[in-house]
């Protein structure tokens, strides 16, 4: 499963915002700069959020984005499902009852993936965005370093 440019270009935004406000308006072309994201595409976003109701705009100078709750109280789900980013690691329609073969069955991994999904919308759910900006988040499931079979988990600073 891979989460698109648009959920985590939400999600950068959203925290930089956070970051950046103490209760002033944001300017996007302030954000885009420091986070390197197109100002067209952020303004696209920034549409969507505010239909979800995850942010207010101010307009005029001085104007910009105002997150229209407490960072402690918004979910990083809450800023990808805003965005119409879909969790989803199976090729199947969600929530249809029809898997991907061609005779409409589930393939024999079906439940695990979907399972997996569900895990991941409940992990976001439970990341505050005030999570990510006071870097609260790497190290909360105690993997940090190695996993089994040799795999490293390395922490990346954006």
């Amino acid at each position: 499963m891979r989460l698109s440019t648009k959920g985590r270009y939400a999600v950068m935004a959203m925290a930089d915002l956070a970051a950046h406000s103490a209760g002033k308006p944001v300017a996007l072309a302030d954000i885009a700069e420091r986070q390197e994201i197109s100002l067209s595409y952020l303004e696209q976003l920034f549409g969507r959020l505010r239909k979800g109701g995850l942010v207010k705009s101010v307009r005029g100078p001085g104007g910009g984005y105002l997150l229209s709750r407490d960072a402690g109280d918004m979910r990083i789900s809450d800023i990808i499902l805003a965005v119409d980013e879909p969790i989803q690691t199976t090729r199947c329609s969600p929530g249809s009852p029809a898997g991907c073969h061609n005779n409409k069955g589930r393939c024999l991994t079906h439940d695990l993936w979907e399972e997996l999904a569900n895990q991941i919308y409940l992990y976001l759910s439970s990341v505050s965005l005030e999570d990510v900006t006071q870097r609260r988040v790497l190290g909360t499931s105690g993997l940090i370093g190695e996993l089994p079979g040799g795999l490293a988990v390395t922490p990346t600073v954006q």
